[in-house]
């Protein structure tokens, strides 16, 4: 399929279908801790508090006191300079970063996304600039920003290879990247996808490693996305991020335990802690990248 066509598949599956962190992609409705439901409107204050809750609950091994996902996002080091987010989804992430006195700028392929983070933004009393883009070709002068990321957004890129180089373009020589892919290499990939579906159900006699990824990926319960293509460490280093230094690459695996106690319930609770999390450590679904512009 030529990229104009699969880029107007994805801009427009992401719009119709949007990540609130709901049980489906796009629903508004949402199970409390005591197990009743709450339905919120879409781009409303409490939408945006609840699946922001949902969100963070999911990621929890990645927060500071008063700092959603500081250990990984170096708020302080880049206060007062500017930031880019390629693939903003709700703004959540956006929010943070201006929350922690960052220069904004956020972008996104699809125009719901860039509605929802404008209206989120105004809602909180934040300030940004929020436009709609294409990752394969920001439309920045070299060397614009002084921190850029990603969030589980170039996966779905029919290039991600130009989006990863476009975000090295943007950014400041001694400036820093950090993008979240999907990983690969997990248990995800290799029991969901692969056996389960690939394997046991045949699937994999229809579609290839690609369809599965996108079929079984994000929108699983919605007959999948139109494009999702996880990577490896070694196809990050040797290609993705080769032209960056200081490259690092920390395997997050909050999904390994749930995944676990689908085989056997209560089993990811029954393994021994240490022996659990040095799983989940080499095979999670998430692979959380950083890497520096050259001076």
């Amino acid at each position: 399929m030529e990229q104009t066509g699969i880029k107007d598949k994805i801009r427009d599956w992401w719009a119709n279908a949007p990540m609130t962190y709901a049980e489906r992609h796009g629903d508004v409705e949402y199970t409390r801790s005591d197990g009743t439901r709450e339905k919120v409107a879409f781009g409303s204050r409490r939408f945006y508090e609840v699946a922001d809750e949902r969100f963070y609950s999911w990621n929890t091994q990645l927060h500071l006191p008063g700092q959603p996902f500081g250990k990984i996002f170096p708020y302080d080091r880049y206060r007062g300079k500017r930031v880019l987010e390629v693939g903003c989804g709700m703004g959540c992430m956006a929010m943070n970063w201006a929350r922690n006195g960052a220069n904004v700028t956020a972008v996104d392929l699809n125009p719901v996304a860039i509605q929802q983070t404008r209206q989120r933004f105004a809602l909180f009393g934040l300030e940004g600039s929020i436009n709609e883009a294409d990752g394969e070709l920001l439309p920045f002068e070299d060397a614009t920003f002084d921190y850029v990321y990603s969030w589980g957004v170039l996966h779905h890129s029919p290039n991600a290879r130009k989006s990863i180089a476009e975000l090295l373009r943007v950014l400041k020589p001694g400036g820093q990247a950090g993008v979240m892919l999907y990983h690969r290499n997990s248990i995800l990939f290799d029991y969901t996808v692969r056996w389960v579906e690939g394997f046991i159900n045949m699937e994999n006699v229809f579609l290839d490693e690609t369809e599965l990824a996108s079929r079984y990926g994000d929108g699983g319960r919605e007959e999948g996305n139109p494009h999702t293509w996880p990577v490896t460490e070694g196809e990050v280093r040797s290609d993705l991020f080769a032209p960056y230094q200081n490259v690092n690459i920390a395997v997050l695996g909050a999904d390994v335990p749930p995944i676990l106690n689908t085989w056997r319930p209560n089993l990811a609770s029954r393994m021994d802690q240490k022996k659990l999390d040095a799983l989940a450590s080499r095979r999670g679904w998430s692979l959380w990248i950083t890497g520096d512009k050259r001076l």
